[in-house]
């Protein structure tokens, strides 16, 4: 199955926890990374007093069912040393499960597709970029679709 992941940082060294994600994400057995955005640093979103952000988007594979990708998600913001304090507060890392598939899922704990994605520019640039012809759960084009937010292409890769 193919899904969409999202990843922000704003608190510690943020290039650095994004490459430790990557690299974490990488090693779980049952995910496969195809496709990764450029680095974008952005406004935070919610929360608006905090640091710049650093997003980027991955296209991943993965024979994990949804929740099953959910708790290795969390399961790797836990070990970069993410605390859920704040609602939209600062964070070491936060991944986000944008897509997967075509699989529209309402619980508790998960929801597919990413209610905010649309919304969000931070979300949107980096998807553009590694999936320019992609159409969005309202049935928009990604290319053609522009979120709230600004966002700049960074230099770290």
């Amino acid at each position: 199955m193919r899904a969409y992941l999202s990843m922000g940082t704003n608190k510690g060294d943020r290039n650095d926890n994004l490459e430790k994600t990557l690299r974490y994400l990488d090693s779980v057995p049952e995910i496969d990374i195809i496709s990764i955005s450029s680095i974008y640093e952005t406004e935070p979103w919610g929360m608006i007093e905090q640091q710049l952000f650093l997003n980027i988007v991955i296209l991943i594979d993965t024979v994990l069912d949804p929740e099953s990708l959910l708790h290795a998600c969390q399961q790797i913001e836990n070990r970069i040393g993410r605390q859920r304090l704040v609602h939209w507060g600062p964070r070491e890392i936060d991944i986000d499960i944008l897509l997967y598939d075509n699989l529209t899922i309402q619980t508790e704990n998960l929801t597919i597709p990413h209610p905010f994605m649309e919304k969000r520019e931070f979300v949107l640039a980096p998807l553009r970029e590694i999936a320019p012809e992609l159409i969005l759960p309202s049935g928009r084009s990604v290319i053609a679709t522009k979120g709230e937010g600004k966002v700049k292409k960074t230099l770290f890769k």
